[in-house]
C-alpha cells in the first residue's frame, strides 16, 4: 500500500517535460546582482520594523489562527522538489559542497526518471529495508527532492530549467542556515561556487546566495547575525 501510494505521488510531481521559456531576458532589465540587492533592502527593513502584530490573524487576510484545524496537527514541511539536468554534478554540489547526505534514491525505469532526496539526516539510523527506508525518507523534515530526467545530462540541445528568477518569475531559491555565513563563503569561493551575491555586497551584509549547478538560487546566512545586520541596515535608510 504504501508502495502504491508512493508511486501516485511521484506520477504527479516528476515525469513532466521541462520548461524552456522561449527567452530569458534579465529580470526587469536590470541585473541580477541588483535585483538581489533591493530585494535585501526591503527584507532588512521589514525586519528591523516587525513586531509580533506583524504575524496576528488580524493583520493578515486569510490567515487562520494556529492551528487552523486539528486534523492538521501532524503536518510538516517534508520536501522542495525541482529538476536537474546532471545528477552526477548536483550529488556532488549538494553532498560535497552544501554537507547533504543522500538519504533514499529512487528509480522508475518505465517512466525514465530518477529521484534523489537529499538532506541533513543521519543516514547510519536509516532502515536497511527499501520500502522502509522510503518511509524513513519521508518522514524527515526539510529535505530536497532532486528530479532526473534520464538522458539530458547528455542531450546537447538541453539549455537549462528555469530557476524562477528571470521572467516569468516565480520559484525564487531555498535557504541554508550555516555556523558562520562569511567563513562558509570563504569556503565556497575556494570551491569555485557561483554567486549571486556575496555577503559584503550591495547594503545588506552578512547574507549571500549562491548557484547549485543548475542555476538554482540557494540562500547562505547564519542565526547570530541576520537580525543584527537587518537592523543595521533598516537604520542607515
Amino acid at each position: 500500500m504504501a508502495s502504491t501510494s508512493f508511486l501516485s505521488r511521484s506520477l504527479r510531481f516528476a515525469a513532466t517535460k521541462p520548461f524552456y521559456p522561449s527567452s530569458i531576458p534579465s529580470i526587469l532589465t536590470t541585473p541580477p546582482k541588483q535585483v538581489s540587492f533591493n530585494r535585501c533592502r526591503l527584507i532588512s527593513s521589514s525586519m528591523a520594523s516587525d513586531s509580533t502584530q506583524n504575524e496576528l490573524p488580524s493583520n493578515n487576510p486569510g490567515l487562520q489562527s494556529t492551528p487552523p484545524d486539528k486534523e492538521t496537527n501532524g503536518y510538516f514541511m517534508q520536501q522542495t522538489m525541482y529538476r536537474i539536468k546532471d545528477p552526477k554534478a548536483s550529488l556532488d554540489f549538494y553532498s560535497r559542497v552544501l554537507g547533504m547526505s543522500l538519504l533514499k534514491r529512487l528509480d522508475f525505469p518505465d517512466m525514465k526518471f530518477s529521484l534523489y532526496f537529499m538532506g541533513y539526516e543521519d543516514t547510519s539510523s536509516a532502515p536497511e529495508d527499501p520500502v522502509e527506508r522510503t518511509a524513513w525518507t519521508f518522514g524527515q523534515k526539510a529535505t530536497i527532492e532532486l528530479t532526473h530526467n534520464w538522458g539530458t545530462e547528455k542531450d546537447p540541445n538541453f539549455k537549462a530549467y528555469h530557476n524562477g528568477n528571470s521572467e516569468p518569475r516565480g520559484f525564487g531559491h531555498i535557504g541554508i542556515t550555516v555556523d558562520d555565513t562569511y567563513k562558509a563563503c570563504e569556503r565556497f569561493a575556494r570551491l569555485n561556487v557561483e554567486f549571486v551575491k556575496k555577503p559584503d555586497d550591495g547594503k545588506m551584509k552578512g547574507i549571500a546566495f549562491i548557484k547549485d549547478p543548475d542555476g538554482y538560487w540557494i540562500e547562505i546566512f547564519d542565526t547570530k547575525t541576520i537580525g543584527n545586520v537587518a537592523k543595521a541596515t533598516a537604520s542607515k535608510d
